[in-house]
């Protein structure tokens, strides 16, 4: 018997128990990533989330129960049960304490219940754009693998394309509107010309009455010369 209870010293279960205070404590692979210091209320996939972390926590701690732990220590638990439940009791809770105060860490290094709020956010939008599509529910929309070639090439190429014609779109109303400018300096220039060419024709037309007035005149002259000239070749 004091063979047996040797090899069931009691204070090797604490011992034990100690092993799972060192695991966590080890430094993580990767440094998580930097937590957002904004307050973010768990939304339905966020909190069935943490109801199943909780309940799978709880599972695989119910496996470290007084019968498995006595089935351990049978000579401990026979002869000192209280202490060998002190032991069990206190490596479970320690246990769970450290394992909720990894997950928290993880959940907040990660943003997890950010990001599955995200996630609940893009499929609710995704549910009214199909009702507000009227996608019947019977019909079932294409999978993005089953899509042909040319439409998925026409969806990753959309965005680029419909930058392309604003900027298209832009420089086309500034040509246009100096083309308006343009159009409207040669009407002017029209006006101009045109109102230039009325005022040569009213020159022309004086000039033209100037010259028939002239024809009389002159010709009156030239009879007058000739008679003097006449008179004077006979005196």
């Amino acid at each position: 018997m004091a063979a047996a209870t040797s090899g069931e010293d009691p204070t090797g279960a604490p011992g034990a128990a100690s092993q799972p205070d060192q695991q966590p404590q080890q430094a993580p692979a990767s440094p998580p990533l930097p937590a957002r210091h904004t307050a973010v209320t768990p939304g339905l996939r966020a909190s069935r989330f943490q109801e199943v972390l909780n309940s799978s926590l709880s599972h695989t701690l119910g496996k470290i129960s007084w019968d498995n732990f006595a089935s351990c220590y049978p000579t401990i638990a026979a002869q000192s049960p209280a202490v060998l439940r002190a032991v069990q009791k206190q490596m479970v809770d320690r246990l769970g304490a450290l394992c909720k105060k990894e997950f928290d860490s993880v959940l907040q290094g990660r943003n997890v219940v950010a990001k599955l709020n995200e996630l609940e956010s893009l499929v609710g939008e995704a549910e009214r754009r199909r009702d507000d599509a009227g996608v019947v529910g019977s019909e079932a929309p294409i999978p993005p693998h089953m899509l042909p070639a040319d439409q998925i090439l026409a969806a990753h190429l959309a965005p680029h394309l419909a930058q392309q014609q604003s900027q298209l779109n832009a420089k086309l109303q500034t040509v246009q509107a100096h083309n308006a400018k343009l159009f409207n300096d040669i009407q002017k220039q029209r006006a101009e010309m045109q109102s230039l060419m009325g005022l040569l024709q009213k020159i022309f037309e004086d000039i033209d009455g100037a010259n028939s007035q002239m024809d009389d005149i002159v010709d009156d002259l030239a009879k007058e010369t000739r008679t003097v000239e006449t008179e004077m070749a006979n005196p």
